[in-house]
């Protein structure tokens, strides 16, 4: 009797899973990992100076790969004292390679900012310059017909 209560629950719970049975208007795109950070007063320029040596380069080889997609760097000033003014982004396929991003990545930092004592060195020297205010993870999506 309890196997023909599951079979019955599993099999109305069926359609809910299916990709087809979706309502939604859009359709998934790739995936943009963000960076907000703050820069200190007067170290925009050295900021922006450092990360043309590390993110960039690094995100350069990762993209040449095929690890990522794309990526950006995005400059503004901030609305107010609690925002941030730069913006790192970087474009993967899809959430899954989320579960990968280390075991792709780490050998391309390494290979281009050194080792693990050289990174955190590296890193100590933009808490001077920058505070990372968070990180944000979302997907982009086309819109579809306005129907409804």
């Amino acid at each position: 009797m309890k196997t023909l209560i599951l079979l019955a629950a599993l099999a109305a719970a069926f359609p809910l899973f299916s990709p087809a049975q979706s309502s939604a208007p859009y359709t998934e795109g790739p995936v943009w990992e963000m960076t907000l950070v703050r820069t200190k007063h007067g170290m925009a320029d050295t900021y922006l100076k450092s990360i043309a040596k590390t993110f960039k380069a690094v995100m350069e080889e990762a993209k040449k790969q095929g690890v990522i997609m794309d990526y950006k760097v995005l400059y503004g000033l901030a609305a107010s004292p609690a925002d941030f003014d730069v913006l790192l982004m970087t474009q993967t396929p899809n959430m899954a390679y989320r579960d990968r991003a280390r075991e792709l990545l780490d050998p391309i930092v390494r290979k281009i900012e050194g080792d693990t004592k050289t990174q955190h060195a590296r890193s100590a020297t933009r808490l001077d310059m920058r505070e990372v205010l968070g990180y944000k993870l979302m997907r982009e999506i086309t819109l579809t017909g306005g129907d409804e």
